[in-house]
Parts: C-alpha cells; sequence; structure tokens
C-alpha cells in the first residue's frame, strides 16, 4: 500500500482567508485546527480533508500576534478559535461566534502560553 502525500502547506497570516477559501471552493472539510507553543511563537495548524486527501495549512503566529478568523467560510470553526484565545492567548479578530474570553474556565489566564522550560525529569514514579 502506498503511502498518501499529506503536505503542509506553509501560510502567511495575510494570505489564510483566500487559502482556506480556495480548499474549501475545492471541497474540503475543516478537520481540525491544532495549536503547538514554539518558544516565542505559536504554531496554528489547520488541517483539511477531502475524499481521504489531508492538507494542512501552517501558520507561525508571534506572541500578541492576530489572526483572522475562519468562521466566515467554516462556521465550526468557533470551538476552535475561542480555545486559541482562551488557552493560548492568540486574539483571533471576527470570530462569528465569539466568547470573549469565557469559553474556558482556567485557573490561570492563557495556561499554554506559559513557558515551561524545566529540567526535564526522566525517572520513574517512586524512584
Amino acid at each position: 500500500m502506498k503511502a498518501e502525500e499529506q503536505p503542509v502547506i506553509p501560510t502567511e497570516t495575510p494570505d489564510l482567508i483566500s487559502c482556506v477559501s480556495k480548499l474549501h471552493s475545492e471541497g474540503y472539510r475543516l478537520v481540525a485546527i491544532s495549536i503547538t507553543k514554539l518558544g516565542e511563537i505559536f504554531q496554528v495548524d489547520y488541517s483539511f480533508d477531502r475524499n481521504f486527501l489531508f492538507r494542512t495549512l501552517r501558520l507561525l503566529v508571534p506572541t500578541g500576534a492576530a489572526i483572522p478568523s475562519i468562521t466566515g467560510i467554516y462556521w465550526a470553526a468557533f470551538p476552535y478559535e475561542n480555545e486559541m484565545h482562551d488557552l493560548f492567548g492568540i486574539t483571533v479578530t471576527g470570530i462569528a461566534l465569539d466568547f470573549n474570553g469565557t469559553f474556558f474556565r482556567t485557573a490561570i489566564k492563557y495556561p499554554f502560553s506559559v513557558n515551561t522550560d524545566r529540567k526535564e525529569d526522566n525517572s520513574c514514579p517512586g524512584e
């Protein structure tokens, strides 16, 4: 069985809406939006599928930068975009259903934006 190509397409913030619109017009469905903190930037991956062909648009977003909402194209993106704001502190402008920071209740503001620069402990508990 041949493995299918699953490209990750580097995308700039100003091009996000046009790239998402193109995928939508080609019949792709939104699968997920994932965020990873990489030091002082966030990697935001928008994943799409059409007929089992997977495509991912990848944004690198500096801390404090804003990105546009894709809810005008994929309305169902609103939970992901509210999550981006509430858990990571990423500003998403123009969300169709914006909970204004109340989608998640957390003990600390933007818990996944906190730097976790700790010495790695590879020992087993109880050792």
